[in-house]
């Protein structure tokens, strides 16, 4: 199978990683240059994380099957392509426009990594609606066995069956049935679940790290939610929350306004070094330390 990813960030160097580790050709397109080489760094230093930890052989077998480019026509022969930028619905929109006119065959799948975003929406953006399909894996994708499959009104059942194959055959991970709604299965119980945790800190109910403790010591989650949400990154939290908000209307779907301040603040979490909590580098934490300037 020949692979295409588009994004190049954490999200899509870790799909770029699982399909290379499992023998498949990938292209990766990425918006520019600097964009490119970030992301190829970013994927080599999790493949040579892999192989310290005896998870590959080495690195480089894996790296040659992967291309990464700045030209969206490179995908045109690619039999899947997976979508992995910004949560941003009117970018996603103009890309799937752009895919549909450029991915030669009308049996290859044009597949969103979206965690939010409604896949009709996406589907009707192209001529081929039978052939879009949402495709959501979690972070970091290598480590991470689910995938959401999500199918919009319009798309065909052959078209679900090749993505499970994809994922569950040729990738090996565990694929779960979504119905085409906001936040799909788990962001919808997660989401709330963390805005409320997100709430406690903002009525100074309670500190980030006590939360944290609270969850992870007396209910045995591998990570507090405060934790978790700059995993994710807090940009991506407040995106999901305002889809889920707008198609549901709920209270527990509106974002509080600390996020909403933090992610004004560029304080997005792990990525940016600056969350709920500090890290020494992006993507490292230091253990136990929180942001003592953030206030309600």
């Amino acid at each position: 199978m020949h692979v295409g990813v588009v994004g190049c960030g954490l999200m899509g160097a870790g799909i770029a990683e699982v399909s290379a580790r499992a023998g498949l050709d990938v292209v990766v397109a990425e918006s520019s240059r600097t964009a490119a080489m970030a992301g190829e760094r970013r994927l080599r230093a999790s493949l040579e994380r892999a192989a310290a930890k005896g998870r590959i052989d080495s690195v480089e077998p894996v790296m040659n099957r992967v291309r990464i480019t700045t030209d969206l026509g490179n995908l045109a022969d690619r039999d899947l392509v997976v979508e992995a930028i910004a949560e941003d619905e009117s970018a996603k929109l103009k890309l799937f426009a752009a895919l549909d006119g450029i991915v030669e065959s009308q049996d290859s799948i044009l597949a969103s990594n979206t965690s939010s975003i409604p896949i009709m929406k996406l589907a009707v953006a192209t001529n081929r609606p039978t052939h879009v399909m949402g495709i959501h894996f979690f972070n970091p994708v290598p480590v991470l066995s689910l995938v959401e499959l999500v199918p919009s009104l319009l798309t065909d059942p052959v078209t679900v069956m090749r993505s499970r194959s994809f994922v569950e055959d040729a990738l090996g991970k565990h694929a779960i049935d979504c119905q085409d709604r906001a936040g799909f299965v788990v962001n919808s119980l997660l989401i709330p679940f963390v805005l409320s945790a997100i709430r406690m800190v903002e009525s100074g109910f309670a500190s980030a790290a006590d939360i944290d403790q609270g969850l992870v010591r007396g209910a045995a989650h591998p990570q507090g939610p405060l934790a978790l949400a700059d995993l994710i990154g807090l940009d991506t939290v407040k995106a999901v929350a305002a889809s889920l908000y707008e198609e549901f209307k709920e209270p527990l779907y509106a974002s509080p306004p600390l996020l909403a301040r933090m992610v004004s603040a560029g304080l997005l979490g792990r990525k940016t070094g600056r969350g709920f909590y500090t890290y020494d580098v992006p993507g490292a934490a230091v253990a136990g330390q929180t942001n003592s300037d953030i206030r309600p």
